[in-house]
């Protein structure tokens, strides 16, 4: 049996104007049993038909700030640096995967753009919009945790859990606002904010706040969301 081809989606340094990849990314897809490859930024339709086609499974990475745009909303003050080229390759994709059932992982800004996508709203700063004091932005090292998450029980993380609490890092501004519909909250920080969600009637959707290509190495929780994903992924090689 084939082992199941991941497509991931670039980071961009417009800066550098270059495209690249964080190794974490890789090393959970290949150690779950996967073969990663990085996609090329396009938004070309056929382009995109044709990977979403090929891929069993697709990555959705952190990344710069969602436009507001892509959520029917205006730009505040507070927002940072978006990236039209990532927004418009990824809005085009979500439904050429979605309508497939390809597997999917959100993560951080995979997340944030997966709930908008579908529908939802987002926090444009979460100090401004909605301050607390769990630490949703901690210092280095980031493979170590920085708060709990309270998971929902019966939900497809609480099987890896085993349990409703969990440790998870944390590196974002920006957050889910509204959920959007079809989606289910898989778990919560102690603020409220959603930290992980699910889309019950896909082969494998889910999308979590957190960073696991930080943590595999060390994390038991970040291995078995990689093992999950690509078993999820696996499910449509035949």
């Amino acid at each position: 049996m084939r082992k199941p081809m991941i497509a991931v989606v670039p980071l961009v340094d417009e800066a550098r104007e270059s495209y690249w990849m964080l190794p974490g990314y890789f090393r959970g897809i290949s150690e779950a049993g996967g073969i990663p490859v990085m996609l090329p930024l396009t938004a070309d339709t056929a382009d995109l038909t044709q990977l979403a086609d090929a891929f069993d499974g697709f990555l959705f990475t952190g990344g710069h700030d969602v436009s507001p745009s892509c959520y029917g909303m205006e730009k505040l003050p507070y927002c940072r640096d978006c990236c039209p080229d990532r927004d418009a390759m990824e809005g085009a994709l979500v439904p050429l995967v979605l309508t497939r059932d390809k597997a999917v992982l959100g993560i951080c800004r995979g997340l944030q753009f997966l709930n908008a996508a579908l529908g939802g709203t987002l926090y444009q700063d979460l100090p401004t919009e909605h301050p607390s004091l769990v630490i949703h932005s901690q210092q280095p090292p980031y493979d170590q945790p920085s708060h709990d998450v309270a998971v929902t029980p019966a939900s497809p993380l609480f099987a890896l859990t085993g349990g409703e609490t969990a440790w998870v890092n944390s590196c974002h501004h920006q957050g889910i606002r509204d959920l959007a519909p079809g989606l289910q909250v898989m778990a919560r920080a102690g603020d409220g904010l959603v930290e992980a969600v699910y889309k019950p009637d896909a082969r494998f959707l889910w999308a979590v706040q957190w960073h696991p290509e930080f943590s595999q190495a060390v994390d038991p929780l970040s291995k078995a969301i990689f093992r999950a994903f690509v078993a999820g992924a696996a499910r449509s090689c035949g």
